[in-house]
């Protein structure tokens, strides 16, 4: 039960991480890239990445705060759904140049902070 709570508190703090970044984002950007949400899973992902790797090198880590980071925190900052539907959105208003970039971007600099960061766990 406890490791519910944490995954929960993790997710909520993350979720609202996720709408500050959001309305930080759309009131300096103008711009049809989907920033806030390439900028909150890049934070995530180098927290992530960063947590794990932290972790690897613990052997009496507390899976506790792991599920709260990992599980809730990035769980609930990143965001793939909205990736998705906004790249879907950008191609179907004939931005597909912008929805190429955003995929390639996305997914290069995200599976790259994982892979680099985190690498002495996997």
């Amino acid at each position: 039960m406890n490791n519910l709570l944490f995954v929960f508190l993790g997710g909520g703090l993350g979720s609202i991480a996720r709408y500050g970044i959001s309305e930080m984002v759309k009131s300096n950007f103008k711009t049809a890239f989907p920033v806030a949400t390439l900028c909150s899973n890049v934070i995530s992902c180098l927290i992530l990445a960063l947590t794990v790797g932290i972790f690897s090198y613990k052997t009496g880590s507390n899976s506790a705060l792991k599920l709260l980071i990992v599980v809730g925190f990035c769980g609930g900052f990143s965001t793939f759904s909205s990736f998705s539907y906004e790249t879907v959105e950008l191609m179907r208003t004939g931005n597909t140049l912008i929805a190429i970039a955003n995929i390639v971007i996305s997914v290069t600099v995200c599976i790259g902070l994982i892979y680099f960061l985190s690498k002495q766990s996997l």
